[in-house]
């Protein structure tokens, strides 16, 4: 069975069409793995959506979560994490006084940044027993090249879920590099995966200028940082060689690459770089 059959009959929504959101959701659209159709999307105004999702031809835009919750298989979290009480006091509420909403065949997927599965499930302590999955993807998603790592507190789960779960797999994997961790690794994946994309930008930006400064046009600049730096991480990937060793094929004796990597260390880059993935670590950390 092909990865398309398996899901065609699922109906994937997202609360929150942010930046995330819209990755991840663009992605599983440009592989194919979702048509359109299988997508919902809530915010707090549908006029928010509509400019950014309207192209990628999804139409079910709208404002009320527990609708979505209720037609939906499986159900992104996708908003900030100061907002998560502003999400789930309003269900709660609705469950308690109005209509229990079943997620028991369901699964909730959170990319809450330093939101436990423990403060997830008291959330979301109305719905009954559901599944939730807490997740660390970052925006590469959307041209297939993201990292994402997952976790879930479900020891046992339904044909129903478990078959939800392995969706959830083929979705994840089909963006990118997909693992599942001890929740206890989450936040440390954050600081490095999840929060890297933006260390490399700034060095692809840095790379850039360097290259501006040396008389290249920008826009060249720009294509010959970003291309150098996709290539040296494919290089990595498909050889599977230590970047050490890799540098040091690059770094011949008294050549122009050794004695730019000796100005890299003069400025401490891996240091820095190092103390940027602890220091959003332990944001994360705060942020739970």
């Amino acid at each position: 069975m092909s990865n398309e059959s398996s899901l065609s009959g699922l109906t994937v929504g997202f609360i929150g069409g942010g930046n995330m959101a819209y990755a991840i959701a663009s992605g599983l659209l440009k592989n194919g793995i979702l048509q359109p159709g299988q997508i919902q999307v809530t915010a707090t105004k549908v006029e928010n959506l509509t400019e950014r999702w309207t192209p990628l031809g999804v139409t079910h835009l709208g404002t009320d979560n527990i609708a979505l919750m209720k037609q939906c298989n499986i159900i992104f979290l996708c908003i900030k994490p100061q907002m998560l009480a502003t999400v789930s006091k309003p269900i709660y509420t609705y469950a308690q006084h109005w209509q229990k909403i079943d997620c028991t065949d369901k699964i909730i997927v959170s990319i809450l940044a330093g939101i436990t599965l423990e403060r997830l499930y008291s959330s979301f302590s109305a719905l009954g027993t559901t599944t939730i999955v807490r997740t660390m993807p970052n925006t590469p998603m959307q041209v297939g090249l993201g990292c994402t790592v997952y976790c879930t507190a479900s020891k046992e789960m339904s044909d129903v879920v478990l078959e939800l779960y392995n969706s959830l797999k083929i979705m994840l994997g089909s963006l990118g590099l997909a693992f599942e961790v001890q929740e206890s690794q989450i936040n440390a994946v954050t600081g490095l995966a999840g929060c890297g994309p933006a260390y490399v930008y700034e060095f692809i930006e840095a790379l850039a200028d360097g290259g501006v400064k040396q008389g290249i046009p920008r826009a060249m600049a720009l294509q010959l940082a970003a291309q150098t730096v996709m290539g040296a991480a494919k290089t990595v990937l498909a050889t599977g060689k230590h970047p050490a060793v890799l540098k040091d094929e690059v770094c011949s004796p008294g050549g122009a690459t050794i004695h730019g990597v000796h100005a890299l260390e003069q400025g401490s880059m891996r240091g820095t770089v190092m103390n940027a993935v602890e220091k959003a670590t332990k944001r994360s950390a705060e942020l739970s």
